[in-house]
């Protein structure tokens, strides 16, 4: 029986829905802050103040984000490469799911103790590598679904959905799973299964979550989307992948506006990479806040980002994807501008009264536009580089698209990490995004909005 096109696109976007938590649970609002409380409280017992073992926190997960980039950069338009000149993505696909799958279900292991502490920061940022390196292939399958207006429709969807995912996910774990500090979920219970609070297992528990909830989630990709027939080496030399890769580094000086968009989308999508992977740990770090909380943030800011997302999408059918791109990219150096300018007792050095609730209303309010601004930022730079795409070589394209993404994936974990130690400030750790920011939205004076 013949696979309809309304099947591939559905089978298509189960990858974001199947994806999502792993952002949305692991890297920002659940694991990520958990992360962050169990390594300030290891550097504590090590004779650090509270200040310095905060930042130290922040910074041990940079160097891992940083990490993780680097080896995402380097590897990404090789393996792009060798899809397109084999035809084959679909077994790279595979390949990657299964490391996701056992990676996440290991996180398990981080005890509140502190003990496991850099090895699951390591095994966490392996699944970080293989879902970016998933995502890649996913990608490349996009330019395949439609026309340019459609594809921007279909990307802005296809995001929404898998925002949707994110929420679902969250509120079970919520619900059911994350503890906090008194040792019940927001239901006020204790966590399902039999859970230890005191181990923190209802939160740990968002590892093996995350992998289950993946691989039952990814059977539709897996029975709507295929490779495309060919006739193509299904083990190309590496030499004629290089030779292909290094011919479409060489073009890309050529094209104006796919190099502007590729350097600018760079600085850009690291800047919001690194706000998606700071975010919880700001909130634990400066703002005390616990799991549930967290998570709560979390929720407002799936929502927010499945809504605009898909708004955003209908805009970039309409108006093309450049104006949606410059518009998140305002809405979130405003909100970044508050994360720099605010704390527990102050507000862009206005003193605020002892246990105000100004600065968790405001960073709610930051949180929904971060995620509906991101959304749409990373949807319609998905659409816009389809714009830019060679039809015969997709994969190897969003290859480029990753490594400009990932290239300086280091920088801004980097330059967080530098301000934090430099400053001795969560706050002012913050900075460098900003910049960033401005730097990509300036970039994009020389893009078209048609591509070359």
């Amino acid at each position: 029986m013949a696979i309809t096109q309304k099947k591939r696109i559905w089978g298509w976007m189960a990858f974001d829905w199947a994806t999502q938590p792993f952002y949305t649970l692991g890297l920002t609002f659940i694991f990520g802050p958990y992360f962050a409380a169990v390594a300030a409280e290891y550097y504590l017992g090590t004779g650090l103040t509270e200040a310095a073992a905060d930042a130290q926190a922040q910074s041990i997960w940079g160097i891992g984000q940083s990490a993780a980039g680097l080896l995402i950069a380097l590897s990404a338009p090789v393996l792009g490469a060798f899809a397109d000149t084999s035809g084959r993505k679909i077994p790279w696909i595979i390949f990657f799911s299964i490391i996701y799958v056992v990676a996440s279900a290991m996180l398990w292991g981080l005890t509140p103790d502190g003990s496991s502490l850099f090895l699951m920061l390591f095994i966490f940022y392996v699944g970080f590598f293989a879902a970016e390196s998933a995502l890649n292939f996913v990608n490349a399958i996009l330019p395949s679904l439609g026309t340019n207006e459609e594809v921007g429709r279909i990307s802005g969807s296809g995001a929404a959905f898998g925002y949707w995912g994110g929420v679902v996910s969250l509120f079970i774990m919520l619900l059911l799973l994350a503890e906090n500090d008194a040792g019940v979920t927001l239901l006020g219970t204790a966590p399902l299964f039999g859970l230890d609070p005191d181990l923190r297992e209802g939160t740990r528990s968002v590892g093996p979550f995350i992998a289950i909830w993946f691989t039952v989630f990814m059977i539709p990709f897996f029975l709507w989307v295929r490779d495309a027939p060919s006739d193509k080496d299904a083990t190309p030399a590496m030499g004629t992948v290089l030779a292909n890769l290094w011919e479409t580094l060489q073009s890309v000086f050529k094209r104006k506006s796919l190099f502007n968009f590729l350097v600018g989308s760079m600085v850009y999508r690291d800047a919001l990479n690194a706000l998606y992977a700071f975010g919880g740990v700001y909130a634990a770090l400066v703002l005390d806040w616990q799991t549930i909380q967290i998570g709560v943030f979390g929720i407002i800011a799936a929502i927010a980002a499945a809504v605009a997302t898909w708004i955003g999408g209908l805009c970039d059918a309409k108006y093309g994807p450049k104006p949606v791109i410059k518009t998140a990219i305002v809405i979130l150096v405003v909100v970044c501008t508050f994360i720099v300018g605010m704390s527990r007792e102050q507000l862009f050095m206005m003193p605020l009264e002892a246990g105000s609730q100004l600065p968790d209303i405001i960073f709610y309010i930051c949180g929904a536009c971060i995620g509906g601004a991101g959304g749409a930022l990373y949807a319609s730079s998905r659409s816009m580089m389809v714009r830019h795409t060679h039809p015969e070589r997709p994969t190897e394209a969003f290859g480029l698209f990753a490594l400009t993404g990932k290239a300086t994936a280091f920088l801004a974990p980097m330059l967080i990490t530098i301000f934090t130690i430099a400053t001795g400030n969560t706050q002012l750790g913050f900075l460098p995004v900003i910049f960033l920011f401005l730097i990509g939205l300036f970039l994009l004076r020389w893009v078209n909005k048609d591509g070359d």
